[in-house]
């Protein structure tokens, strides 16, 4: 494994740790431009995030109504109720975003399938880059806020639903996410830098409970008036 992505995750708790985990669940609040832009502004009420953390695997509660949540797999995405029965469902999601814009206007099960692929990857990073299938190579450092963030561009493997196939990770001098660059193929491809902070310890575990993803200049910086998606969790546990 690079050496730099060995450092990264025994910092966030350690391969030994996550490999007898199986599950988290985190309390979300979240909201953003992107969301506004698509037509479907997000309100403020707190919701549960599930995350299986060895396959891509997430359910968001409640979703659309008090007693619904999503069920959301790479190939899948519902709309069910508690006991299962399904109130909307797409097959093969991605290829419903076949020329999408950022002004295209989202249903609520593209918003299901953004929501299961962007959490399920922001709950298991920095662990998922050692999965089977991706391919981790070092980039050169970003320096930002008075520090030097060493850098990681991960391919992800064709079975991954993620924000684009190349991402980027960069990482503080204790190892610990700083920043996460990718451009948002679902919705015409925009860049992205995307800053975590305030971490917690979770059952061993190190997580941000903050996310902030700006659109990205062309220099690399982000438009700071430019707030795409803002994400704040608690209640974060391991199982």
């Amino acid at each position: 494994m690079n050496e730099l992505l060995t450092e990264a995750v025994e910092a966030h708790g350690g391969a030994a740790r996550w490999s007898r985990l199986t599950e988290v669940r985190a309390t979300l609040v979240s909201g953003g431009e992107l969301f506004d832009v698509k037509g479907l502004p997000q309100d403020p009420a707190p919701r549960e995030m599930t995350v299986r953390l060895h396959e891509e695997h997430a359910s968001l509660r409640p979703f659309g109504a008090p007693d619904q949540r999503t069920d959301f797999t790479p190939g899948r995405v519902r709309i069910e109720k508690p006991d299962g029965r399904v109130v909307a469902e797409r097959e093969d999601p991605r290829a419903s975003f076949a020329g999408h814009t950022l002004e295209t206007p989202w249903d609520p099960l593209d918003r299901a399938y953004f929501n299961g692929y962007a959490m399920w990857t922001y709950l298991t990073t920095p662990f998922l880059l050692a999965m089977p299938g991706f391919t981790v190579t070092g980039i050169d450092p970003w320096q930002e806020a008075g520090e030097t963030w060493r850098g990681l561009r991960a391919s992800f493997p064709p079975g991954i639903a993620g924000h684009s196939p190349r991402q980027d990770f960069y990482f503080g001098a204790d190892g610990l996410l700083r920043r996460h660059d990718y451009h948002v193929d679902i919705a015409g491809g925009f860049a992205t830098a995307q800053y975590v902070h305030d971490y917690v310890e979770a059952d061993g575990v190190l997580v941000p409970t903050k996310r902030r993803a700006h659109r990205r200049a062309p220099d690399g910086r982000p438009v700071p008036d430019r707030l795409m998606v803002w994400i704040d969790l608690s209640e974060v546990r391991f199982r």
